[in-house]
């Protein structure tokens, strides 16, 4: 196997493909779509984003101080690369994509219905990197779409919403399931015997 060497840049994919609502006056509400999220702590649960200084956006959650991840899915791809790629200095993107804003949430930015999981944070710290700063924010609330529940057990299974990712400037939605954490380790169990 040969391996080519090329200078430091972005690498890390796929990434999840969200888009993040903001604004908490009808005025400033927007949409921007991005893929450098991730989740970065489990007590308290925290994630962040990172937004560069002249992206729209950026003063409306500094300001704000609160922002919502909303997960994309297949039916959502149109309208997640669109307002990636259309400033909401130009337009409204809720009326232009036809997405609904809902306000059953615990903050003051709108939730995007569409989407099957909302992530509500609050902004503990902004830390300055250079291209982009990076939000670190509290996840203050979930909001999950009650048709992909299992009726028995409770658990959201997010595979049935068709999520999509970035990856090298593309969109792809998920394959398929290569096991579950922990099956690389996991004891087979013996088939017995029916009792007769």
């Amino acid at each position: 196997m040969s391996k080519k060497l090329w200078k430091p840049g972005n690498m890390l994919y796929p990434l999840p493909a969200v888009m993040v609502s903001c604004g908490t006056r009808p005025e400033d509400y927007n949409i921007i779509t991005l893929s450098w999220t991730g989740t970065i702590n489990s007590e308290p649960p925290m994630v962040s984003i990172s937004v560069r200084k002249e992206r729209y956006s950026y003063h409306i959650i500094k300001n704000a101080e609160e922002f919502v991840i909303n997960l994309t899915t297949r039916d959502m791809a149109r309208a997640t690369d669109w307002c990636g790629v259309r400033s909401g200095r130009n337009y409204n993107k809720f009326k232009e994509t036809g997405l609904t804003p809902d306000f059953s949430g615990t903050l003051n930015t709108p939730l995007i219905s569409e989407s099957p999981v909302n992530i509500e944070c609050q902004v503990a710290k902004i830390i300055e990197l250079g291209s982009h700063d990076m939000f670190l924010a509290k996840v203050v609330a979930i909001h999950v779409e009650e048709q992909y529940l299992d009726k028995k057990t409770g658990a959201f299974d997010l595979r049935q919403t068709n999520p999509i990712v970035y990856l090298h400037g593309s969109y792809y939605i998920l394959g398929e399931k290569l096991g579950r954490f922990g099956f690389s380790v996991r004891k087979k169990r013996k088939k017995t015997k029916p009792d007769l």
